[in-house]
């Protein structure tokens, strides 16, 4: 099967296929003719399997193909996709302008840790396809910058994501506000209880697509885990770094100041590191992975944020050094790896306090890791450690027991002195 075959127009074909995409992926090939018939979808489909361009091809089609009898208005839209992350919103863009080449569509992306006023001169004009994440959109909504009167097409990206984020009281406020004839595709990586009532109160008898179930999203990627001293997990990644030629390598860790701290003891051993997380400046996020992709940075250091919008084509390794509190977010971070057929390494750093994330890991992919040392390594007596402050503060590895102690009443002395009134 061939991009000819689903629907497309000539143009669009010509500008997938000088991004040396030959056939369409199953995602691809199920769901382009269904939304080029402009019903509303539903698709379950494991990360780097091309489902963005499942949704932003058959838009674009359809948009080009129904010009507005008139010029949109100040801050109408056409099209909206919603995305989670800053990074994953910035990836959906650059996909619809790689593919929209010299065709007539104006495309924008809106979201947080920008400035605003750039993003509402930008949507003066109106916009065919706007690319949003949740918060932004609502806040641009507030001060009437957008129209939805216009719009024709809903897309919900990563909608199990949206979830896990909790954007799902955002969401269905932005539901009200859009008009009820209008075609929904809903994409996502699971099909939960969640998602599924989700998808019942925002499609009409949409077609369900599932290309995950029955699929290892992992098959295609070589599972390690190396059991280490907490202390000295950053040690072993220094070692695996030097005695390794990845040109590039995506590194997890659980905390944002574990992230930074990291980055500065990479670079102190002359490896040039960018951390990614919620912290940082969009500015500071944007270089960072744009060096990652350029190949100027050699490793990236990022949190569970950046686990699902970070699209590097053939990165060949990821590093968890800490595992992440929801079992979900081993696979999507371990999926930057292994994409479209390509084969990819992901090596798990295992500290004793972290038997509780890794049994849940286990049994979500319903694999049993060997438990590896890597020489050099061997665990020390009794190298339990309480954990770093957490970025959810919410998960505990292991109790930990303090002495409980009762705050000391201040003295007279300790009070400051009145200041007496003039």
């Amino acid at each position: 099967m061939s991009f000819n075959t689903l629907g497309l127009g000539k143009a669009l074909v010509e500008n997938v296929t000088k991004q040396g995409y030959v056939s369409p992926t199953d995602i691809q090939s199920r769901a382009i003719p269904v939304v080029l018939k402009q019903q509303d979808v539903v698709a379950i489909a494991h990360t780097g399997t091309g489902k963005t361009a499942s949704f932003t091809l058959p838009i674009i089609e359809l948009l080009s193909n129904n010009e507005p009898e008139s010029a949109l208005a100040a801050g109408q839209i056409r099209a909206l996709i919603i995305a989670p992350t800053r990074e994953l919103a910035a990836q959906v863009l650059a996909n619809i302008d790689t593919y929209q080449q010299h065709i007539n569509l104006r495309s924008v992306a809106v979201y947080g840790g920008v400035r605003i006023e750039p993003q509402l001169e930008a949507l003066t004009n109106g916009v065919d396809i706007l690319v949003a994440t949740p918060g932004r959109l609502i806040d641009l909504y507030n001060r009437q910058a957008i129209n939805f009167d216009a719009l024709q097409i809903l897309v919900l990206d990563e909608a199990d994501r949206m979830l896990d984020l909790g954007f799902i009281d955002d969401i269905k406020h932005i539901q009200t506000c859009l008009p009820k004839k209008r075609q929904t595709l809903m994409f996502s990586a699971t099909f939960s209880k969640a998602i599924k009532a989700l998808a019942q109160t925002m499609l009409h008898q949409p077609t369900f697509i599932d290309v995950a179930t029955g699929q290892n999203p992992t098959k295609n990627i070589k599972q390690q885990l190396y059991v280490v001293d907490k202390a000295r997990k950053h040690e072993m990644l220094l070692y695996l770094l030097k005695h390794n030629n990845w040109r590039q390598v995506l590194v997890f860790c659980r905390t944002k100041r574990g992230a930074d701290n990291l980055v500065l003891e990479l670079a102190q051993a002359n490896i040039k590191a960018e951390s990614i997380h919620a912290n940082r400046s969009q500015h500071a996020r944007t270089m960072a992975l744009d060096g990652f992709r350029d190949g100027s940075l050699r490793v990236l250091v990022a949190t569970d944020i950046a686990a699902r919008g970070i699209d590097i084509d053939d990165l060949p390794c990821v590093i968890n050094v800490d595992l992440p509190y929801v079992a979900a977010d081993y696979v999507h971070r371990i999926g930057r790896t292994g994409r479209a057929g390509s084969q990819g390494i992901a090596i798990s750093f295992f500290s004793e306090d972290e038997i509780k994330p890794l049994t849940a890991i286990e049994r979500l992919i319903s694999k049993t890791f060997k438990r590896e040392t890597l020489t050099g390594f061997s665990l020390t007596p009794s190298s339990k450690v309480k954990d770093d402050d957490d970025e959810y503060g919410n998960f505990e590895p292991h109790p930990v027991t303090k002495p409980v102690t009762k705050p000391r009443r201040r003295s007279l002395s300790d009070r400051p002195p009145k200041r007496r009134r003039k």
